[in-house]
């Protein structure tokens, strides 16, 4: 099946957006003048990554969320240039740019700014707009913090009334969203070990403590996690199955955007209609072509899925 032709739509909601600056050191020293070897621009945020990379991948998607009206035009050639559909609702200000600082031996070093913040008009523009994508077999798929202005509460009570309009919802958040999404009873979450013990209280993030957490949250009726576990990999839980799923050792030139392409590659799998075991193998290889490039783009997708490790756990 054509992804193009599918029946299922993705809209992908960006709540507050970022435009990243990815700079690259060659090591990290607090207080010291650092040399840049190379940056780059992106229009980002976890709902516009996840979206550029099924873009890529062919499937047509909706992209909404807020945007600073004052630094708009990078998003909107963005959108363009990849082929998505605007929905997003335009407010006052700028929307914020978030310094990535990429050192080869430490990592990434990440400045996020709080962002703009929407009045009750516009969240009730948002609110109408998505519900008006409702219609028929839909996924929204909400990614990244909450705006200045918006708290917990006030994001399930959102994630509610749109499950209500029949559609589906992943979310991909942390702390207190990531909560409110879990007590909406949403169908789907995309947290790290740290992000998901934070949002349940658990005594400590250790794999058996978590992974404990991820069986009692699909006992009592979540639709699907994916657990994301650094460099042991993912843990895919759904339809009565427990897969983790891991590439074979790559060089990884940064680690930015590679969850949101690891949910993008799940997806689309879950819209060819794949089984558990084969939306694993495709979301890892999203993730790895994220994890070789700075540049969002799909590479080599049959030859990586086949190389992808796959375990099946116990339930």
């Amino acid at each position: 099946m054509s992804l193009t032709e599918t029946k299922l739509k993705v809209v992908t909601v960006t709540l507050n957006p970022a435009i990243d600056q990815s700079v690259f050191v060659d090591e990290l020293e607090p207080g010291a003048v650092h040399r840049v070897q190379k940056s780059c621009r992106q229009a980002a945020g976890k709902g516009v990554n996840v979206a550029t990379m099924l873009s890529l991948g062919g499937l047509p998607v909706t992209v909404s969320g807020f945007l600073g009206e004052a630094n708009k035009a990078i998003f909107e050639q963005h959108f363009a240039r990849h082929r998505l559909t605007d929905a997003f609702v335009r407010v006052a200000g700028e929307t914020r740019v978030g310094i990535k600082i990429l050192d080869i031996k430490a990592g990434t070093t990440d400045l996020n700014f709080p962002g703009i913040r929407p009045n009750a008009e516009a969240l009730a523009e948002l609110q109408s707009r998505l519900l008006a994508l409702c219609k028929g077999d839909v996924w929204l798929v909400f990614g990244g913090s909450l705006p200045v202005g918006m708290g917990a509460e006030d994001f399930k009570a959102m994630l509610a009334s749109l499950k209500k309009a029949g559609a589906s919802i992943a979310v991909d958040s942390s702390g207190a969203a990531l909560k409110a999404a879990i007590d909406a009873g949403v169908d789907l979450i995309k947290p790290n070990e740290q992000e998901l013990a934070e949002a349940l209280g658990l005594p400590n993030a250790e794999p058996d403590t978590v992974i404990a957490a991820v069986d009692g949250l699909m006992e009592k009726g979540l639709g699907a996690v994916i657990l994301s576990m650094g460099k042991e990999g993912a843990l895919f839980v759904a339809d009565g199955e427990k897969i983790l799923a891991k590439s074979p050792p790559i060089e990884v030139v940064s680690t930015v955007g590679a969850g949101d392409s690891l949910l993008a590659g799940y997806l689309a799998g879950l819209v060819q209609g794949l089984v558990l075991g084969d939306r694993a193998r495709m979301a890892t290889a999203y993730a790895w072509s994220r994890l070789v490039s700075l540049e969002p783009k799909i590479e080599d997708l049959d030859e990586r899925m086949g190389a992808v490790m796959l375990e099946s756990r116990l339930s």
